[in-house]
């Protein structure tokens, strides 16, 4: 028999998003849209729609992990602004969102949300994005 506690991946999330990585807490996903680097920290805790509803040792895991994530991606793309946000109106599951931000974005200043539609990568370059993020996220 299954589990009922075990960590299910949200439908939506798995539709947009591409396995990075595979941390203590954490999933790592890159968003498919490569209008932004954009990936998102998914804690493996069934049932979890808000970081207070986390145990506080895993609060503290989540924000290592995204500390060690948003470091990653400054040293990758050198962003203007690193946007990280837990939002969750969309899909309930708990996700912190990790947006790389230029000042020459399709969207900058204003939030990514609900302008225009995402691109997805093509094969190549996705590949080479996940690679990249798993070399930096590996060396950190």
């Amino acid at each position: 028999m299954d589990d009922p506690y075990a960590f299910e991946l949200d439908p939506q999330l798995q539709a947009d998003t591409v396995l990075v990585s595979d941390w203590h807490l954490c999933q790592v996903r890159l968003m498919n849209d490569s209008r932004y680097p954009w990936v998102i920290l998914i804690p493996k805790v069934p049932g979890v729609a808000e970081i207070h509803e986390l145990a506080n040792e895993q609060q503290h895991l989540l924000l290592e992990e995204s500390i060690r994530l948003s470091t990653a991606l400054e040293q990758l793309f050198s962003p203007h602004k690193l946007n990280v946000a837990a939002l969750g109106n969309v899909v309930r599951q708990l996700h912190v969102h990790h947006i790389v931000r230029f000042q020459n974005d399709e969207t900058f200043p204003k939030p990514v949300w609900g302008i225009g539609d995402a691109i997805p990568y093509d094969t190549d370059a996705l590949r080479d994005t996940v690679n990249g993020l798993q070399i930096a996220l590996d060396i950190l």
